[in-house]
C-alpha cells in the first residue's frame, strides 16, 4: 500500500460512478414500466372502441325491432 494519500478527486469521482450506475439502473426499471402502462393503455383504447361498436349495433338492432313492433315511426325515405 502506498503512504501517499488518495487523491480526493478519484475518490469523489467513484463514489459518482456509483452513483450514476445505481441511476442507471433505476432508469432502466422506469422505462420498462413506463412501456407496460402504455401497451395497457392501449389495451384498454382498443377495449373502449370494441365496446363503443357492440353498442351502436345493439342500438341499431333495438331500433329495427322497435321499428319491425311499430314501436316507432319509420324513418322518412
Amino acid at each position: 500500500m502506498s503512504d501517499q494519500p488518495e487523491n480526493v478527486v478519484l475518490v469523489l469521482l467513484r463514489r459518482l460512478d456509483g452513483r450514476m450506475d445505481r441511476f442507471e439502473a433505476k432508469l432502466d426499471e422506469v422505462v420498462v414500466r413506463m412501456g407496460a402502462l402504455a401497451r395497457g393503455v392501449a389495451a384498454i383504447k382498443v377495449d373502449y372502441a370494441a365496446t363503443r361498436v357492440r353498442l351502436d349495433n345493439m342500438d341499431r338492432r333495438l331500433q329495427r325491432i322497435e321499428r319491425r313492433l311499430d314501436l316507432i315511426d319509420a324513418p322518412a325515405g
